[in-house]
This record gives structure tokens, sequence and C-alpha cells, in this order.
């Protein structure tokens, strides 16, 4: 079954509290789409603000593969003629190569929102497609509130679609606009409308009662031809249909021919949610960090011996991988799959030595550590216990002077003195805040004898008390992310002292990195 990808990230997602897309941020996604292989992309309203208008004009300089740029707007305004409606004149100066216009389906709307007679509601959507098809456009009829207004009134919700329909709309789609409608009410709806119109339907459900990706693959099995959504469900109140989860249900499960490259679907769930600086959610389905994490060690010991047993999908087939935790709750088999996943020399026929992994990983996580989002330190570990670990270099002593003007503004100033391959190397440094200095000083010493620490930046850190009963003597766990043009690592510190833990996690960020580059060099 062929189904068309309808994407309304910027102009649905766009109504998301806390977003705000430039015009650089939308042409950026459009590429992204039209790369991932999205057919329709509704990029906004011309009519609404001189912002979407000028986004019209610059997107058509891109060469686009796959996807249809869409205007969005609404039918005519009531008791005027079609010639003279702004909204319409200026859907068609954009140049889109679609258009969509959403009118009402549900007669409380007619006559509370729009206060115009139910017949007049009707004549504004059979003039507006029938407008836009005589100006050669492929128009997309949005019914809106379609599926509260079937339950209010069946017969007028019905005649708003044929009477689209009519107009010579090329495909009706039904709005679930307020999120209202639940799983069970869909099919009997659904085979209603087919048995009503004969041109391809499509869907658009809202989040407002948890149920919008659901009902979009319901929609989908009952032959909706097109299925709109947004990236990450981002969207107003609860947000939309999730539109990487209904792709990826869509293609896997159901069996959906589309013009999507799935594999790239965390790819583009990610870039969307760094542009609109958004926290990836770890738990999203298919595409989360932790979509295919495995920390029970009942669990860990089956998907070691056949993946299937704990994992719905293949990870790789959307773009993400599986991933194996380790914390105090871990067993044997959490330890021998993690160590298989690093890919490190350790001799895993040793019971002794896989229960001594074991145990220190418990003692660590009793006194604070916490390894589920530190591979890195992790690694570090089993390295230094049974691997030919050396270091690259040795601490001497480190000093921050944290010092505040006359006007309020404060600075940090580290001094890091470290021995490097028996040279002694001191190097003072001046960041925004401590941590910084500190990192900026430990690099500054050490990179002329290790150049690859050049590409190295720090790009978060994190802190959180780990006994707050304790006040000022709790212990602190220091996470710390880093990045060089590749790969991403974070790295775990604990201490009373928060500058002792942001040390231990600074120098295992890079000592990791140095570590990665001698085997990539060798």
């Amino acid at each position: 079954m062929k189904l068309f990808i309808y994407d309304t990230t910027l102009r649905d997602g766009a109504q998301t509290e806390g977003i705000s897309f430039s015009l650089d941020d939308k042409l950026k996604i459009v590429r992204k789409l039209d790369e991932f292989g999205v057919n329709y992309i509704e990029c906004g309203w011309p009519g609404s603000n001189p912002k979407d208008m000028e986004f019209f004009i610059e997107v058509k300089k891109l060469k686009l593969k796959h996807a249809k740029i869409v205007a969005f707007g609404s039918t005519r305004y009531k008791n005027i003629k079609i010639e003279h409606d702004k909204n319409l004149k200026s859907m068609i100066e954009a140049k889109p190569d679609a258009i969509t216009i959403f009118g009402k389906s549900w007669d409380l709307h007619v006559k509370d929102a729009l206060e115009t007679t139910l017949e007049e509601n009707l004549s504004m959507i059979f003039d507006s497609i029938k407008f836009l098809k005589e100006n050669n456009f492929e128009v997309i009829y949005d019914a809106e509130h379609f599926f509260d207004g079937y339950k209010n009134n069946i017969e007028y919700a019905l005649k708003t679609i044929e009477i689209a329909e009519k107009a010579g709309a090329n495909i009706i789609t039904l709005c679930d606009t307020n999120g209202n409608t639940l799983p069970m009410e869909l099919t009997s709806i659904l085979r209603k409308v087919k048995d009503t119109i004969k041109i391809p339907f499509g869907i658009h459900f809202h989040n407002d009662s948890g149920v919008a990706d659901a009902n979009s693959i319901i929609a989908i099995n009952e032959g909706a031809k097109l299925v709109q959504g947004t990236i990450n469900g981002y969207g107003e109140r609860c947000g939309n249909a999730d539109i990487i989860t209904i792709i990826a249900n869509a293609i896997l499960k159901i069996g959906c021919e589309t013009t999507i490259k799935i594999e790239k679907l965390r790819e583009i769930s990610y870039f969307v949610s760094e542009i609109v600086n958004k926290v990836p959610q770890d738990n999203h389905p298919y595409t989360g960090i932790s979509a295919f994490a495995h920390k029970a060690g009942v669990h860990v010991s089956a998907i070691v011996k056949n993946p299937k047993t704990y994992e719905h999908v293949n990870p790789v087939l959307v773009g993400n991988e599986r991933r194996i935790i380790v914390s105090e709750l871990s067993g044997k088999s959490n330890i021998f799959a993690k160590i298989k996943e690093l890919n490190l020399d350790i001799n895993l026929i040793d019971s002794e030595k896989l229960q001594k992994i074991v145990d220190i990983i418990k003692s660590k996580e009793n006194s604070g550590y916490h390894f589920e989002g530190a591979d890195a330190s992790f690694e570090l570990i089993l390295r230094k216990e049974f691997m030919n670990y050396k270091p690259f270099f040795e601490l001497e002593g480190f000093k921050i002077i944290i010092d505040k003007d006359e006007k309020g503004f404060t600075k940090s100033e580290a001094t890091v003195r470290i021995n490097v391959k028996g040279n002694q190397e001191k190097a003072i440094a001046i960041g925004d805040g401590p941590v910084n200095a500190l990192d900026k000083a430990i690099r500054k010493a050490s990179e002329k004898f290790y150049s690859v620490l050049k590409n190295v930046s720090l790009v978060d850190f994190k802190v959180r008390v780990i006994d707050s009963g304790g006040g000022t003597d709790s212990k602190v766990r220091v996470l710390i992310e880093s990045r060089d043009e590749k790969n991403e690592w974070t790295t775990i510190g604990v201490s009373e002292n928060i500058l002792e833990a942001s040390w231990q996690a600074l120098l295992d960020s890079i000592e990791y990195k140095l570590i990665k580059s001698e085997i990539i060099n060798n």
C-alpha cells in the first residue's frame, strides 16, 4: 500500500510553546526533510505574517528531490466574493507546489466560531477549492474538527467533505483537531467516509487524549493514503501525531510503501530537536537513546542469545543501536555483553575475573558512581583493571582562583601541573567558570604532546547532589559530555568536592580520547 508522508512541523509544530523558527531554521529543516524522503512539507500561512511570505520566496531557491512545498490557509471569509479574499490571494502569490486549506466540519464551530450559517460554510468550502483548482493548484482539503463534527451532526459533517470533493479537491484530510477521538470510535467513522467520497482521504490527529499515533496507524490500516504529523510530535497543547513513530510503524509493521529513507529516522528526529533546542526524549519509540537499551540481567542474557527476545525490531533499521546498561543491578550477563559491545580484549571465560568486574561496578555505584550514561568511564575502569593500560600523563597538582571585581563580574583562573613523558608541564588558563578554566588548562598543558586534543570540546556539564541530606558536605556526581569531529562520549566523577569530581570526569574524557586515537593510529 502506497502511503504519502505529509510533514507539518514548520506550521503546526511551530505552535509548540517555546518553539520559534527563524527563516534559516525553516530552510535547513526543509532540506533535511527532503533528503529524508517526505512527500509534502507544510511550510506556513503566507497571509498571516511577513516571515512566512519571505520563506516562500527563499525556498524556491532550493533544489528539492522529493518534497512538494505546501502553503496553508483557510477557506474564504464569510459573505465576500472569492476574488476579494486576501488570504487565498496570498497563497496563490506564494506559488507553492500545493495548497492546503481548512474548513469547518463541526456545526458548533460554524455557528459559534465563524458566526455564519451552515449553508454559507458549505459555499465557503466549495468556492475556495474551486478557485484554487481554477488557478491550477493541487488542493488538499483539511476537514477541521471532522470527528467531533461527525459525532455531533453526521449528516452535516459528511456534507462538508462531499462538497469539497465536488469542488475538485485532490485529497480530503480528516482532522481530529481537539484530539478528542478514541481508537474504538475510528473504524466505523472511516468506513462511512469511504462510502461517502471516492477520492483518497488523509488523516491529521492531535494528541490531547494520548492516542494520536495509534489513531493514525488505525486510519492507515483502514486505507488512508496520506498521513500528517510533526517530527517528534511537536505541536500546540499536547502536540500532534508523531510522524517519526508513525513512519516506523507504517513501514515496519504494516508494510506500507513510501519514499522515506527509514535508516535516517533517528538522524532526522535528533536534527530537528537540535534546531528547536529541545532535549530529545530518551524513551522515544524507535529513535530514543533508551529505545533499545537493556538493563535487567534476565533481558540481557536473552538478548545475547537472540535479540528478538526483547526487541520488537532491529534498531539498525531506524538508525539506532542496541545498548547494554551497566549498573549496580548488573549481573555477569550485562558485563559480558558490554565487554563484547566495546570490543575489549578481556578474557571472558575467566569467571573469577568477570565476577571481579561485577564487584567493582557495584562498589563504585555504591559510592555514588552511575555508569548508565557514562560508557567512556566504564571502559576506562576495565582497561585500568584488566588490560595493559599506561597513563598518558600524571597530575602533579592543580589550583583554581575565582576572582570577582567591583562590577560584580567573576572570572576563574586554573593552574595545572602535569608530567608528560618525563616532562614537567605547567599551564594557566582563564575560563567562564572553574570547570571551563580547568578544562582549558589541562588541554593547554598536554596539547603539544597530544595534538588530537585540539579537536575535543566539552559540550555538556551536569551536576547532581547524591545525598542531599548532607548539606554542603554532600557528595556530588559530575557528568561531562565531550565531542570530537566524529564522536561523542560521557564521563563521570564523584566527590564531596565539586572541583575534584569535575577533574575526575575531565581526566577520563581526555584519557578516553587519547586511548581511542592510539587504537586508530595503531
